[in-house]
């Protein structure tokens, strides 16, 4: 066997890099050599199409001109070894191409149980990708900078030398560990707090404070700079967490030996947890609120431009004085002074002279340390309720504007009432960061909603508003978007009549969120009822339906599960892309899932789809569902779908009762993903 196909195998870790960032090829052959499935970048690397492809032996296309490699691979196949190297191959067009070759044994792969796959990846770029990854292996090792991974359950899975240095703890004595069990010390249940919003948002926490002492420093309060980001799939799908850690104790030795600085350090990390929990403009005014009674104001409110509530762009400038909306307010009752200030939900007039819109003309937070007669007067002039604050104890106020990305969205108004003490420059700065953080948070919300509302717009616009079925065909279907948690999809459903008592039912699922996957499957969706018109097979529609996929600017992928049904005869004939198999309710009341082959989603690339043919007894109903019915984070699938054929079994109900079963049972509140489903009664029960 040639050197080159002695190497080490590669591991799964390294396996998987080669799916996320090269073209990587995909050949199956059966066990005597011959060629039974091209796909992925096969063409791409080598040249061949797949028809040119298929039924030759695997050696004699790659290796005619190194017969001891290819006597080396065929033995492999034969005996059914795993092998991995890199050689020169033959490309198409005569040129010679150095490929990395990983294969492995996969009996199901094709019907006489003696399959190989075989993964082919350009050699230099293989080596490139290995070469990106040292470097990053060499970055985390000599990094000044605390670096940790941690997986979805908040465990150490890696830290760097640096982290090791800062804990006092060697790697072993991380590794598969929460934190609170490596460093109990340090403030880690708020940390591990802040990592489980960054796994369940994806949005980053940045300068998060760690407080206490390692055993590094069992003697020694010191303070970290924490930052935390979420590692995700190429789908999204999250990983883990990467940690950044700096010690900044020496800048903030000053403050932290004090009680008020350390009080600071803990009301920033509690805001960081408390403030912006949801993509909820309202609820984020009132989380500020919140947090800042009692630890740094007597009474606190926080009011938006009104525009911020409509999701539109919020002014740059003001002319003619600000419309707010009341968002929050602490405490919501049981104070006298607070009972003067207009309720939460509340529409607020400010014209341009007075002190609130000042504050946001000019982006600067404003002090009055001590409320005096001049300011009362002039403030008199607006309203009245300054005056009656001061008449009920109030003598200190800051007014902070809420800035993010360049925009004033509004302001935090922040009041001392007797027995409290004067606000002071250090409380205007602590105020400052309050805002900041939920500044960015609201914008966020304000954005998202945007976003949500445009693609909810757009998704609706795309799906069928009035669906014709063929005479002897009754349908029914229910879509159910995303909540303002999760990002619209591209779910859609279709049934496009194809001649008497024939149509084709066709549902699909677009990987993706928000206003490309809703644009993707619009143009998915119109490419299907085109293809439908043609009389294609099932699976030739996929096959045209793959290609045009591919052609899509914003490359994605999609599941598509497409029927042609006649309800005159009862044949009905099916293909799957990666969809999930409809439920098929025969007249008697039995459901089951329908065996179907399940093909690859669409935008793979060159797999070949399978088309099933069966009879439905008159009056049998199908079924057809997108993932989002199924499918919940840390559910059982296999429970899920026997829980969903459970359901659909008994008696004879109308489809539109069915449908809103199925969504009242199974689809979570709030959902975590588009819904669609599509049932379809085909051909009249008792008919001969």
């Amino acid at each position: 066997m040639p050197e080159s196909w002695a190497r080490k195998q590669p591991t799964a870790v390294e396996q998987a890099a080669w799916w996320d960032v090269l073209p990587v090829a995909l050949v199956v052959c059966d066990g005597d050599g011959r060629t039974v499935q091209w796909a992925m970048a096969a063409q791409t690397l080598l040249g061949y199409r797949p028809d040119e492809v298929v039924g030759r032996y695997v050696t004699e296309l790659l290796l005619p001109e190194d017969r001891e490699a290819a006597q080396a691979l065929s033995e492999a196949i034969a005996s059914g070894r795993s092998v991995a190297g890199s050689f020169p191959v033959r490309h198409r067009n005569g040129s010679v191409v150095n490929l990395e070759v990983w294969t492995c044994p996969a009996a199901e792969a094709v019907s006489d149980g003696r399959g190989m796959i075989c993964l082919a990846a350009d050699a230099r770029a293989a080596r490139r990708a290995r070469g990106a990854g040292a470097l990053l292996d060499g970055l985390f090792a000599r990094s000044p900078v605390g670096l940790a991974v941690f997986d979805t359950e908040l465990r150490f899975e890696q830290v760097n030398p640096a982290l090791e240095a800062m804990n006092g703890v060697a790697a072993a004595g991380h590794l598969g560990r929460r934190l609170v069990d490596v460093l109990p010390g340090v403030n880690a249940e708020q940390m591990e707090t802040a990592m489980r919003r960054v796994l369940d948002t994806g949005e980053p926490v940045v300068n998060f404070r760690r407080v206490g002492r390692t055993p590094a420093t069992p003697d020694l309060d010191r303070v970290w700079a924490c930052s935390y980001f979420r590692l995700d799939d190429p789908r999204g799908r999250p990983l883990g967490v990467s940690a950044s850690i700096i010690d900044v104790t020496a800048h903030q030795e000053d403050d932290a030996a004090t009680s008020g600085g350390r009080a600071r350090l803990e009301l920033l990390n509690d805001a960081s947890l408390r403030v912006g929990t949801t993509l909820d403009v309202a609820r984020t005014g009132q989380e500020l609120a919140d947090v800042a009674v009692p630890r740094l104001a007597d009474i606190a409110a926080v009011d938006v431009l009104a525009e911020v509530i409509e999701a539109a762009d919020p002014l740059t400038g003001l002319v003619s004085g600000a419309v707010m909306r009341r968002l929050g307010k602490a405490p919501a009752r049981a104070s006298t002074a607070a009972d003067a200030l207009a309720p939460v939900g509340a529409t607020l007039h400010f014209p341009i002279g007075a002190p609130y819109a000042q504050s946001l003309i000019d982006r600067r937070p404003y002090l009055l340390e001590h409320f005096d007669a001049a300011t009362l007067a002039r403030a008199a002039r607006h309203t009245a309720t300054p005056g009656r604050l001061h008449r009920l104890g109030v003598h200190s106020m800051m007014m902070v504007p809420l800035i993010a990305r360049g925009f004033v969205l509004g302001v935090a108004t922040l009041l001392r009432g007797a027995g409290s003490p004067a606000f002071g420059t250090a409380d205007l700065t602590l105020a400052g960061e309050l805002a900041a953080r939920a500044a960015l948070s609201i914008d966020n919300a304000r954005l998202y909603h945007r976003e949500h509302d445009t693609a909810l717009i757009l998704q609706r616009s795309m799906l069928p508003r009035h669906l014709n079925p063929p005479q002897g065909m009754e349908i029914a279907h229910c879509y159910q978007p995303a909540s303002d948690v999760n990002e619209v999809g591209g779910d859609w459903y279709d049934v496009v009549p194809l001649g008497p008592g024939t149509a084709a039912l066709v549902i699909g699922d677009v990987m993706g969120h928000g206003i490309t996957a809703a644009a993707a499957m619009g143009q998915i969706r119109t490419a299907v009822r085109s293809l439908a018109h043609l009389g294609l097979p099932p699976d030739q529609v996929l096959s045209h339906l793959e290609r045009t996929v591919q052609e899509i600017d914003d490359a994605m992928l999609a599941t598509c599960l497409y029927a042609v049904c006649d309800a005159t005869t009862g044949h009905c004939r099916l293909a799957c892309a990666g969809h999930p198999p409809p439920v098929l309710i025969t007249p008697d009341g039995t459901a089951r899932l329908l065996g179907l082959p399940p093909g690859a989603p669409l935008g793979i690339g060159d797999i070949p789809y399978v088309t099933t043919d069966v009879v439905l007894p008159p009056g049998s109903v199908l079924v057809l569902f997108t993932d989002g019915l199924i499918e919940t984070r840390g559910g059982d699938l296999d429970q899920r779908l026997r829980d969903l054929t459970g359901l659909l079994s008994g008696g004879d109900h109308p489809l539109d009762r069915m449908g809103d079963t199925l969504l009242g049972h199974f689809a979570p509140a709030p959902a975590q993903d588009d819904i669609a489903v599509l049932l379809a009664r085909i051909g009249r029960p008792g008919r001969q």
